[in-house]
């Protein structure tokens, strides 16, 4: 089994932030972002890692960054640790598979999510008033149904850590309107290509979240993209409106949390290994089914 890394430090190189996932370290004219094996769910961090998790995260963003590039520039330079710096050359192992230097972006403070499918949030705003995010939804809908045509339901970060969903007129207000319309319309464009692509290979992608920076003046994507850890990947064989569905990614996890007593605050439960290696498994599949390459 390969190591788990849940926490990285190098010598003589600046950590610029700690995320739920991502170290970020600033190398002066680019940032080095590394993916570790750390899970979140409910916004808190689990103590357990997940073999390969990180690998998968950033060779599958490295994967769609180089699809979407017709679509829009993104912050990726390189994932070849040797063109890296001298001073992390001591930390190839590590590095290896799991890291990439990016352009330096100042990152647009909305999230931009796309749905085609009502699941999560989704469904439970459209429950309440039929709509998500300020898009009214068709009466009759059921948990998973496929929406007409994929929606943008942009969200922004609390100091809590919680995405809360906003409308797009919110947006406009935060952005101004050209950018709130560029990110919207760059959105839906990579979903809809993506998910065309992914349902050739038997997944259906019912929603991902994408994050944009501005670098030399232009919007560009950034973070990571179409991940377990940012969308929700279905299986196409079983797929059936109605119900929640089999997935490629971390929901697995908050099935199991939802079956404890926990009130979803920090410290997380440790999860048992059965759940640990079933989340990899699902992970490395989705990497699998997406590429057609193999890790681990």
């Amino acid at each position: 089994m390969v190591d788990v890394v849940t926490r990285t430090e190098f010598s003589g190189v600046p950590l610029v932030a700690r995320g739920k996932v991502r170290d970020i370290y600033d190398l002066g004219d680019k940032l080095l972002l590394v993916a570790t094996d750390r899970l979140s769910a409910f916004d808190v961090v689990l103590p357990n890692g997940i073999p390969y998790k990180g690998a998968v995260l950033n060779r599958l963003s490295e994967y769609w960054f180089k699809q979407t590039q017709n679509i829009v520039p993104n912050h990726l330079i390189t994932t070849d640790v040797k063109k890296y710096p001298a001073v992390l050359q001591p930390y190839a192992s590590i590095l290896k598979d799991r890291s990439m230097l990016v352009k330096k972006a100042k990152p647009l403070p909305v999230e931009c999510v796309a749905r085609g499918y009502l699941a999560g949030s989704g469904w439970k705003e459209y429950q309440k008033s039929q709509s998500v995010c300020g898009n009214k939804l068709p009466v009759g809908l059921k948990e998973s149904s496929k929406l007409p045509s994929p929606i943008f339901t942009p969200a922004t970060k609390a100091e809590s850590g919680h995405d809360i969903n906003i409308s797009f007129e919110e947006t406009v207000k935060i952005l101004g309107k050209d950018s709130a319309e560029r990110i919207r319309d760059l959105t839906l464009k990579i979903y809809l290509a993506a998910s065309d692509f992914a349902a050739s290979k038997g997944i259906i992608i019912a929603d991902t979240k994408f994050e944009f920076g501005v670098f030399d003046g232009r919007i560009i994507l950034i973070d990571e993209v179409l991940t377990p850890d940012s969308s929700r990947f279905w299986p196409a064989a079983g797929y059936v409106a109605g119900r929640s569905q089999k997935s490629f990614d971390k929901q697995f996890v908050r099935d199991y949390l939802e079956t404890l007593v926990w009130d979803k605050t920090p410290p997380g439960p440790v999860l048992p290994e059965n759940v640990v290696l079933e989340t990899s498994r699902k992970y490395l599949e989705a990497y699998r089914v997406l590429t057609g390459k193999s890790l681990g």
